[in-house]
């Protein structure tokens, strides 16, 4: 079979040296390529001969996989799929497989470290002694004692809220689906609605689907206490985000940190975020970790053995 890679995934060459060297011993071809090009013209140039492809999070529609009639089967090196034509793919029985687990670890640390620079005004605060200041009267907070909704209990969710009771914060939580373990560790499961009547932090940890679209808005926005903070490293549609910076401008809640928005970085510079006050961004980075780019790597490749061995 001919196997395509169509990005570099964060791996190293050599790594993709020792898989070609792997997959022609199998008897198969395989190509890799070390950039990432997100063109729909590129993506067809790479993928059309392909009976097996890898790709990330880069948008592959329905107009790309029509121009690919071998393709068997999609190996993702992401946790969530909603950026791929899925209905395509199982009219044309292309089996898709993501990599589910590979950035767990990374996500939650970073959603954590996102509620300690908003406590603490770590970023505003280097700001401030760059400029030849002192930090005036500011005092920041501490995550010990505040109660903290986490609106999802998957892998992720789950693992931000071990790293959260760590800290001494107190763990409401809201999903679709209850689960035991999460549970057993002292977590009351409650209503969207009172999680985001009660929580000091909401920290959102769901996929994006039909159901979680717009899941935080207005409404769940304004029972909010104004002191508290939102923290999203999920989907950037499962929150309203023009709502979200209305709110930070008016004062109605006190800061917000987002990882991921209604489309990919870079933003327009008109962007309502990027002027709200009190609100930490980065470029959609949380995955983004060497040790979660290994494990993503391990993941995709056995998946694709797995298939090939099928």
């Amino acid at each position: 079979m001919n196997i395509v890679c169509v990005e570099s995934l964060g791996i190293p060459q050599s790594r993709f040296e020792s898989l070609k060297a792997h997959y022609t011993t199998m008897g198969h071809t395989f190509t890799y390529y070390m950039d990432r090009r997100e063109d729909n013209h590129t993506l067809i140039e790479r993928m059309c001969d392909a009976d097996i492809a890898v790709i990330s999070n880069i948008k592959l529609p329905a107009t790309v996989l029509s121009q690919c009639p071998k393709l068997r089967y999609l190996s993702v090196g992401f946790t969530g799929l909603d950026h791929i034509d899925l209905d395509y793919c199982r009219e044309n029985n292309i089996q898709v497989q993501n990599a589910a687990g590979y950035s767990t670890i990374a996500v939650s640390e970073l959603a954590v470290g996102m509620m300690l620079d908003l406590l603490r005004g770590i970023t505003t605060m280097d700001s401030v002694i760059r400029q030849g200041k002192s930090r005036g009267t500011f005092l920041g907070g501490e995550l010990r004692g505040k109660t903290v909704g986490v609106v999802g209990t998957g892998a992720i969710g789950n693992a931000t809220i071990r790293l959260l009771l760590a800290f001494g914060a107190k763990v409401i939580a809201y999903s679709r689906t209850e689960r035991p373990d999460v549970k057993a560790l002292g977590v009351e499961y409650m209503p969207l609605a009172d999680i985001m009547r009660q929580s000091d932090i909401v920290t959102l940890h769901t996929p994006l689907t039909d159901k979680t679209r717009g899941l935080i808005g207005k409404k769940q926005i304004a029972l909010m206490k104004p002191y508290a903070l939102l923290v999203n490293t999920a989907r950037g549609p499962v929150c309203d985000i023009a709502a979200v910076a209305a709110a930070l401008r008016e004062g109605r809640i006190a800061g917000a940190a987002f990882d991921v928005f209604e489309q990919e970085p870079p933003l327009p510079l008109d962007h309502p975020l990027l002027s709200a006050p009190n609100c930490l961004l980065t470029p959609h980075v949380a995955f983004a970790t060497e040790e979660s780019f290994a494990a993503r790597a391990d993941i995709v490749f056995g998946h694709i053995d797995e298939f090939l061995n099928a």
